[in-house]
Parts: structure tokens; sequence; C-alpha cells
């Protein structure tokens, strides 16, 4: 396979210019996928059916801003990107966490997609999850508050 060394250059520069994680892009059948952890590219892209719509989940599950107490908001886990958040790893699965949960340092807590990569989430810290301030599905604006660790 011939990898464009200019074209990976070009989507490790958008990488850190939007400050994403990952990228990739199609062209031709060849996948390129560039992300901060490294380089991969794939032959031939399989055709893969749409993924199934994951259902938001009810209204009002998630506190308002409001009932976030400020000391709250001010110590949880903010998004570093604009896009939709996703509580489980797929429609049907588990969410990550769930209130009371106990979560280590680098643990997935959820995921935020933006321009159709899946961003994973981690907790900058240890301890328990106090409350999770999104519903499955949301939208969410950068340093949107997300998750609390206590």
């Amino acid at each position: 396979m011939n990898i464009e060394s200019k074209l990976v250059r070009e989507l490790a520069e958008l990488l850190n210019e939007t400050g994403l994680t990952e990228i990739e892009v199609e062209d031709d059948g060849r996948k390129i996928r560039v992300s901060r952890g490294g380089v991969a590219a794939a032959a031939p892209a399989p055709v893969a059916a749409a993924p199934l719509a994951v259902p938001a989940a009810a209204p009002g599950t998630a506190p308002s801003p409001e009932a976030v107490p400020a000391a709250d908001a001010a110590d949880a886990m903010k998004s570093p990107m604009v896009g939709t958040v996703y509580l489980a790893p797929e429609p049907g699965a588990a969410n990550f966490v769930k209130v009371g949960d106990k979560v280590g340092e680098g643990d997935t807590l959820l995921i935020v997609e933006a321009m159709k990569v899946m961003n994973p989430i981690a907790a900058d810290r240890s301890g328990t999850v106090k409350s999770i301030l999104v519903d499955n599905g949301q939208p969410v604006e950068f340093d949107q508050p997300l998750v609390v660790i206590a």
C-alpha cells in the first residue's frame, strides 16, 4: 500500500489545530487514521451498515446546570470538544459508569463523538462518580461539565 506522507502530515497538523485526539479519512477504498497515539492505515475499507441511532435518555434524567452546585460544576470533568455524548460503548450496552461507581485515573467515563470520530473521555483522577451531568445522545459544548468525581 502506498501511504502519502504529505496527507498524513496534513492530518496530524489538523489534529493539533483542532485539539482532536483522532481523525480518519477514507478515499477510493483506502482508509487512513491518525491519532495522538500513532498512525494506522488500512487497505480496502469494509462496507458497514449505517450505525444504529442511539436513543436519548429520558429528558430530565441528568440534573440541569442550575441544579448542580457551582463547586461541583467547577470540579467536574469537562468536555474537551464540541460533539455528542454517548454514555455507553454501543447501543444497548451498559453505561461506562453510573453514579456511585469507583473509577481510577484513566478509566473511560463516556464518549464524545466529533466529526464521526469517537473520543473516549477518561477520568483525570481516581474517586467516586458523584453525578453525571449529561444525557445519552446529548449535544455538548467545549468545556461543558460532564461528570463529577469526588
